[in-house]
């Protein structure tokens, strides 16, 4: 029953003054300057982060040739943390952050929060309905030679040749994967449930994500399962008064203590449109 992280997606510009690099560097301002303090800055402030932060970047414009200095740069930054209060510390310090590198470098910072969103509020009853109908349709059975090909794919890819996972994993003691979703901004709103089924034969540990094999080797097996499951489960929603009451109770306990809303104009606007209920 892992929640998901919660995420704030940030633009950080900077802008300076162009010079020519060699004739009079001394006139310029460097915007690439800045935007290497910022990400030095930023990576010097890992050690002082928790554990369960995470704080990644790319510089997407960093100036066109040598021999000019750049006017403009900009980075895109993601923070992480499996609380909303904890990502928006985070923020809190990359604006100090910013404006450091915009000092010592004359230039001008600017930081701008264009999305993001909190952790999964987790439907502990309603897992535990998805769980008992993923132990009743079973695991999904994979032929010898479907389980000879997802091993001569893992070999491809380096990681174990195991096959396709074909089991059902306990429900407790699962341990929390890093990453984010929009769907956790919905489980504020009304009870949200969500099963996992394994789909391809690199989803194995230590397997990179975010790359082509996952994607290009879905089974179609697996993700009926997870249909199936989920469908089952809304059939004892319509027919269980009792187990929508439970869903419903865990919501209304966890939704007490609703995210707070004060990030950027677009995350507030989100938030004004999740807590009335229109997502």
């Amino acid at each position: 029953m892992a929640s998901s992280q919660a995420m704030v997606s940030l633009i950080v510009e900077f802008e300076g003054r162009t010079a020519h690099a060699a004739g009079d560097p001394w006139n310029g301002r460097s915007a690439v300057d800045a935007a290497e303090l910022f990400t030095h800055g930023i990576n010097m402030m890992r050690e002082h982060i928790k554990p369960t932060s995470r704080m990644h970047y790319v510089i997407q414009s960093g100036g066109d040739v040598p021999n000019v200095v750049p006017a403009y740069s900009q980075v895109s930054l993601w923070l992480r943390d499996w609380k909303r209060d904890d990502v928006e510390q985070l923020l809190a310090r990359t604006r100090k952050v910013a404006e450091g590198a915009a000092t010592m470098t004359e230039t001008t910072g600017k930081v701008t929060v264009d999305g993001g969103s909190w952790e999964m509020l987790v439907n502990e009853a309603g897992a535990r309905l998805l769980h008992a109908n993923l132990l009743l349709l079973g695991p999904v059975k994979y032929t010898n030679e479907e389980q000879a090909f997802a091993r001569q794919i893992q070999k491809a890819t380096g990681v174990p040749e195991v096959g396709m996972f074909a089991g059902v994993k306990p429900l407790e003691g699962q341990e929390s994967e890093g990453g984010s979703t929009d769907v956790a901004d919905i489980s504020w709103v009304a009870p949200t449930l969500h099963v996992s089924v394994a789909t391809a034969p690199v989803d194995a540990p230590g397997t990179p994500g975010r790359w082509l094999r996952p994607v290009a080797c879905r089974s179609a097996k697996g993700m009926a399962r997870a249909s199936k499951v989920l469908a089952a489960t809304m059939v004892d929603l319509y027919e269980q008064p009792q187990s929508l009451a439970a869903v419903q109770a865990d919501f209304k306990a966890k939704r007490a203590q609703p995210p707070t809303c004060r990030t950027s104009r677009t995350v507030r606007r989100r938030c004004r449109r999740t807590e009335s209920g229109m997502v």
